[in-house]
């Protein structure tokens, strides 16, 4: 699909992002389309954009926002002192699904990856996403880890 534009989320992109996430029945994250919550998602979206370690991005079509993903920058002792980059929070709208757009978004995260300098990019994902899984696989990326997460609220 080559009239996708990925591009750093702003914070008029949050109603789309929201209702992104919210439409996501597996991942189980409680996020909400009540305006009630919006407050929070706008703390956080703050918060990101001015984060020298976090860029969310969104993947634009026709000036609607039909997918989105954050990356985050770890340096770690191990692999001497090298940068690995986390791939969080990926989604592509439903009705978009299948049309190579979170390709072309992965696509970008990795050549970002490789223009700081990482050493890998790493992701995880919900293990009842067996077609997301699929993909990842097809990308390149390998199941190498088992994690383990503790749901703390």
């Amino acid at each position: 699909m080559a009239d996708i534009v990925i591009r750093r989320a702003r914070e008029a992109d949050l109603p789309e992002l929201v209702t992104l996430f919210a439409a996501d029945d597996i991942g189980g994250h409680g996020d909400t389309t009540d305006e009630g919550a919006f407050d929070d998602y706008l703390r956080a979206f703050n918060v990101i954009d001015a984060s020298q370690n976090e860029q969310l991005f969104v993947a634009e079509l026709e000036g609607e926002v039909v997918g989105t993903f954050q990356i985050l920058f770890n340096r770690t002792l191990t692999g001497r002192g090298s940068l690995a980059m986390i791939l969080e929070a990926v989604q592509t709208r439903g009705d978009m699904r299948g049309k190579g757009i979170g390709g072309q978004m992965i696509h970008h995260a990795i050549e970002e990856a490789r223009r700081r300098g990482c050493r890998q990019v790493a992701l995880t994902s919900n293990m009842a996403r067996t077609d997301a899984h699929r993909f990842y696989e097809r990308l390149g990326f390998a199941k190498s880890h088992f994690g383990f997460k503790m749901k703390l609220k």
